[in-house]
């Protein structure tokens, strides 16, 4: 039978999956076993749920099916970090990066969609355009291919596209992933990553409980409406009021990207705007360099700049964390890898 007919299980959360069964006449707790199948086990077929009888699963397979996805492409970096690149069902492709953090674990950068919207000046992805949102199940899995690769510790939605900018589709991968039937990692070890769409964060706050970071840049509207279109929009003081209204649990802090750019965004004068921008904000700032690529005239800030820019932030009672850029050897920024091989796909030859 043609899949294009069924629905996909992983698009489907798990009170997605309770109302399913509900519609279906059956029992509730059904969802529970079919959610630790898939997640807990990484059942791929319906003769594989030995707990249900065969006269369900036969009615499963009429209605639902199970993807299962392994990377098109691997690159794997010195310093250990691997990029994955998916061929979707419909030709399109999209990026997932495994990065090394200390003590073993693993984070993991998954994307949101085809392309991206928001025209970001420094980010590769940005000059693809939007081609179309991922689905829940494309979302979940970019992490359970992963998974089978190597383990995950940490997942951030900060690859190709704006999370929310596909606000209900995210949701339910949220759901899924910090649900304890489903791939039950700890809501703390789950961050979306937002270049500041205001009522939507404000909305995701309402819907799910997972850290946020906002793609900040810059400290001034003049030159984040720049870098960043989406701050004509939505300028820097709506941003900051829905940062200070984004509900947090105690202990917890909002994380500010600042990527520094060479003469654009990294002078001291940046660095004190930046301490009254996050005053009265529970926050953490990671402050990356530019990952220069092909066809940029941005540029990596000198390291004496990024220590000097650090330091003010840190004497000030802000935590400021320099993040090291990794996979330099391989096509590691957003965009590159998918660059690459739709480049080359357009040079085959027909047939």
């Amino acid at each position: 039978m043609s899949t294009q007919s069924l629905t996909d299980v992983k698009d489907l959360d798990f009170q997605g999956l309770q109302e399913f069964f509900s519609a279906m006449g059956k029992e509730r707790f059904r969802a529970k076993q079919l959610f630790g199948w898939i997640y807990a086990r990484g059942a791929s077929s319906f003769d594989q749920l030995t707990d249900m009888s065969k006269a369900l699963r036969e009615q499963l397979a009429q209605r639902l099916f199970i993807s299962d996805w392994e990377p098109e492409t691997v690159q794997t970096s010195s310093d250990g970090t691997q990029k994955y690149l998916f061929r979707l069902a419909d030709g399109q492709s999209i990026e997932s990066v495994r990065i090394p953090m200390d003590e073993g674990r693993n984070t993991l950068c998954i994307s949101t969609q085809v392309g991206c919207a928001m025209q970001c000046s420094f980010c590769l992805t940005g000059t693809f355009g939007l081609i179309r949102n991922l689905s829940t199940a494309e979302i979940v899995n970019q992490v359970m291919a992963s998974m089978k690769l190597g383990p995950v510790s940490n997942i951030v939605l900060m690859g190709m596209g704006e999370p929310l900018h596909n606000l209900d589709n995210v949701v339910k991968a949220l759901n899924i992933f910090t649900h304890p039937d489903g791939l039950a990692l700890s809501k703390r070890r789950v961050t979306l990553s937002t270049s500041g769409l205001v009522p939507e964060m404000l909305e995701l706050g309402r819907r799910v409980e997972v850290n946020l970071a906002v793609s900040l840049n810059a400290t001034t509207d003049e030159v984040r409406n720049e870098l960043m279109p989406v701050n004509r929009r939505y300028p820097l003081r709506e941003l900051m009021a829905a940062c200070r209204a984004f509900p947090l649990r105690p202990h917890r802090r909002i994380t500010f990207e600042y990527i520094l750019i060479r003469g654009v965004n990294d002078s001291m004068e940046d660095a004190k705007r930046l301490v009254k921008l996050l005053h009265g904000v529970s926050a953490k700032v990671n402050l990356i360099p530019f990952n220069e690529h092909p066809g940029s005239a941005f540029r990596t800030p000198e390291a004496q700049q990024m220590d000097r820019f650090q330091s003010y932030l840190l004497d000030r009672g802000i935590v400021a964390i320099r993040r090291a850029s990794k996979g330099q050897d391989i096509s590691a920024a957003c965009g590159q890898l998918k660059g690459l091989s739709d480049a080359a796909r357009k040079q085959l030859p027909a047939g």
